[in-house]
């Protein structure tokens, strides 16, 4: 682990319990969805990680408790260090609180979460679907998603085409 990080870190378990793993070299900081808002803050104003370079989520389907982590990547660009927060979500009720209103890149991420993932963010300002088509049900990237092996038509006038001729002018 970066010695430089050792503060940070230190600072993090202290103020909100987050226990620390380290993965190949890599730390890796587990909060409880409750704390995520003030961790998150706290790295960004008090220790310089001005950016949300990643977001994403972790199904560990059959296990239920935790059954996904969701995962903050956070960058430091004036410091050029980055650290990863982990927040357990149980399967039953997967919510945490959104990260948009410390990080705009979040609305983006947190929608895309919801969409493959099916986990609600409280207080998110827009949780449409961003991936799929309306009216889909389910959450593609959950380990329990049907594989079905239909091929999805995402056009709405398929009628309309004509595959013959794709570029005939009429």
């Amino acid at each position: 682990m970066e010695k430089s990080l050792e503060p940070i870190l230190k600072n993090l378990q202290d103020k909100f319990g987050a226990t620390l793993e380290e993965f190949r070299g890599e730390a890796q900081c587990i909060v409880k969805a409750e704390q995520i808002v003030g961790a998150l803050k706290t790295l960004r104003d008090a220790h310089h990680f001005e950016l949300l370079s990643a977001q994403t989520a972790v199904d560990y389907f059959p296990q239920t408790a935790p059954r996904f982590h969701v995962i903050y990547q956070l960058t430091s660009i004036s410091k050029n260090l980055s650290v990863q927060l982990r927040v357990p979500v149980s399967a039953g009720n997967p919510k945490v609180p959104t990260a948009a209103n410390v990080y705009k890149t979040a609305v983006w991420r947190e929608r895309e979460l919801i969409d493959m993932f099916g986990i609600e963010f409280e207080g998110h300002p827009d949780p449409r679907r961003i991936l799929m088509p309306e009216g889909t049900e389910g959450h593609p990237l959950r380990k329990d998603f049907p594989l079905g092996y239909e091929e999805p038509q995402f056009t709405f006038n398929f009628e309309e085409i004509d595959l013959r001729k794709p570029y005939a002018k009429e």
